[in-house]
């Protein structure tokens, strides 16, 4: 790269080094240049880079991440995104029912920050606590103008309806919120005190016509889609999804491998696929990546997406993987007899596994036939 601006050279020459260090293609070397430039030519040398600035300037095709990861190196990077959080506090709980936007305010910021008894929490944990919070505020607000006249009886009608992680997730939220406004004696009674976050059973029972139409509604992107696809058609785990390249796909034949394991590829898993494959064709069409699901960072590498993009984009809407993929395997030894045998072949199981959903799917099964011969001994009974 030429330019009289030294840092610009030296932040240039750097990104050349990382990228052969960790495998970058040439064209994220030639990405993170582009970004490098945005926000390094102009500058005085030696004068850091605010994150927040490299995520504003750079162009859309360059990699925040990227820029960023060189900027560290070269102690030239201003984290300054607890100050955009904080903007962000403000926008939103702005947005609140008056009576309760202050105190809420006052929560994120004790929550971002710690206090004496408690440690900061992670950016994510404020976005889902809010995220859950928010619609029930604003359910209350038609009838409550503060925390203080919310009653047990109130917090008990907005969680009725959720399930799965979002009733977790809600329940947890609303604990902290009410735990921080007695503590700071903005309330009289903590209605959450007795609230406890149910385990979650997981794969014990077939999903109710309830819960897939929750995730039928939920997932509405092609991601989102294909991802359900997988574990609902081929019990895929969530790890073996993000894993999944366009080389274990084998359209034309209708097939496809998941953690080494060959499968015919289902209707459903086949539109889905070609569904998402269109869209992250026309997205990133030169993307260097083989890995099947992408995102605007990964599609500059070579990485899988992680574990947290499944959980933003499913787990945190209360869209459990794992009660998919066990819902799949229970659904396979209800309609073709409890063999575990046959559960390991078809789904890769290990034998305690499948052992587990047969013993599952027999005690379903043994149920049934109990209802039915009571029902038929009280025909009997009558006649």
């Amino acid at each position: 790269m030429t330019s009289d601006n030294p840092a610009l050279r030296s932040a240039a020459a750097h990104a050349k080094q990382l990228g052969e260090t960790n495998g970058w293609s040439p064209s994220l070397v030639r990405c993170a240049m582009d970004g490098l430039t945005a926000v390094l030519e102009d500058r005085p040398p030696g004068k850091p880079v605010k994150l927040t600035e490299v995520r504003a300037r750079i162009p859309r095709h360059a990699s925040s991440h990227r820029v960023a990861e060189v900027l560290t190196d070269l102690e030239l990077l201003e984290d300054d995104s607890t100050l955009a959080i904080r903007s962000w506090i403000d926008d939103r709980t702005a947005e609140l029912p008056a009576g309760f936007a202050s105190d809420v305010r006052a929560w994120l910021l004790v929550l971002l920050d710690g206090d004496s008894r408690a440690k900061p929490r992670s950016r994510t944990c404020l976005y889902v606590y809010f995220g859950c919070v928010r619609p029930l505020l604003e359910n209350w607000a038609a009838t409550r103008g503060h925390l203080r006249e919310i009653t047990v009886t109130d917090v008990t009608a907005v969680l009725s309806p959720l399930r799965g992680w979002q009733r977790r997730n809600a329940i947890a939220a609303l604990r902290s919120l009410f735990r921080f406004a007695k503590k700071r004696g903005l309330i009289f009674a903590n209605p959450t005190t007795r609230l406890k976050a149910e385990d979650i059973q997981r794969n014990l029972l077939p999903m109710t016509d309830a819960e897939v139409l929750a995730v039928q509604r939920i997932a509405a992107t092609p991601a989102q889609q294909l991802i359900v696809a997988l574990a609902a058609v081929h019990a895929a785990r969530a790890a073996a999804i993000r894993r999944l390249t366009l080389d274990d796909l084998d359209l034309p034949n209708r097939r496809i491998t998941i953690a080494g394991h060959a499968q015919r590829l289902g209707e459903l898993s086949h539109q889905t696929l070609l569904a998402w494959l269109a869209q992250r064709r026309n997205t990133w069409p030169k993307t260097p990546n083989r890995h099947v699901l992408i995102n605007a960072k990964t599609a500059l590498g070579t990485e899988p997406v992680s574990a947290e993009y499944l959980k933003r984009h499913l787990l945190h809407q209360g869209v459990y993987l794992e009660r998919i993929r066990g819902d799949r395997v229970l659904h396979e030894a209800l309609t073709v007899g409890a063999d575990p045998l046959h559960l390991a072949l078809v789904f890769n199981l290990s034998h305690t596994a499948a052992s587990r959903y047969a013993t599952i799917a027999q005690d379903l099964l043994d149920d049934r036939t109990g209802v039915r011969r009571d029902a038929v001994g009280r025909e009997s009974g009558r006649s």
